[in-house]
């Protein structure tokens, strides 16, 4: 995706490329196979939902339109969404997430990495209001009971991202405010909610027996046979 003449261009396929993925089912699947997909175009040629789908079909409304996927395929839990990939969203298959929770989080909870003084008071206070509610919340209220706001914290935006590329948070759908008579209004944003609490703290870290380094290279290895031609450095920025 870049920018020309002040509109944003997408880098997809025509609207007729057979090889195109033209349902969320068919997204599914193919993050299934693959394990790891960022939303936008990455470091690595055809890595990204961006280059397999068709450009016109973005922010269109149609059933074709990877922009609505991204809420359907969040909140269904068929996959993992979130901002995984160098602060960017994409998606990891349920069943890779856990080998990508051992390398990112290194084998710890986030209870230890704070204990240990790895992690920050802001993470801190996310995790602990997302704990209490295992639902998950909206990010107006997230902001609201983890005491960010006007004359509270700052640093949200860095704080929540930061929490989902530790594979901590997770986006577990898109939800819009309600006014005082219960009527939706204004743009839909995350809810957010702890990887945990999502996918069951058992599979999340079924994977913690890996070291960091075992993790990574079980992922490069995927990586590598998928796209044999990319450079090795551009295979690790992604992950």
């Amino acid at each position: 995706m870049y920018e020309r003449d002040g509109e944003w261009v997408m880098e997809g396929l025509g609207d007729h490329d057979p090889k195109r993925i033209k349902t969320v089912e068919e997204l599914y699947e193919y993050v299934d196979t693959v394990g790891f997909l960022p939303l936008f175009r990455s470091h690595v040629d055809r890595f990204s939902l961006e280059e397999l789908t068709a450009s016109s079909a973005w922010w269109s409304d149609g059933e074709e339109d990877p922009w609505q996927w991204r809420v359907e395929a969040s909140e269904s839990g068929r996959v993992v969404y979130g901002k995984f990939f160098n602060g960017k969203a994409g998606f990891v298959s349920r069943e890779w997430f856990p080998c990508f929770a051992a390398y990112r989080r290194d084998g710890y909870d986030f209870d230890t990495l704070y204990e240990l003084g790895l992690a920050n008071r802001k993470s801190k206070l996310l995790m602990d209001a997302l704990t209490a509610e295992p639902a998950g919340l909206p990010s107006y209220r997230l902001r609201e009971v983890a005491g960010f706001g006007r004359h509270g914290e700052k640093g949200f935006p860095g704080a929540i991202t930061s929490l989902m590329m530790q594979t901590f948070v997770v986006i577990s759908g898109f939800e819009r405010r309600l006014n005082r008579t219960g009527e939706a209004y204004g743009w839909a944003v995350s809810r957010y909610c702890t990887a945990e609490s999502r996918f069951g703290a058992e599979h999340v870290r079924s994977k913690y027996g890996l070291t960091r380094e075992e993790a990574l290279e079980t992922m490069l290895a995927q990586l590598r046979r998928l796209f044999p031609d990319a450079p090795e450095s551009a295979l690790r920025k992604q992950l």
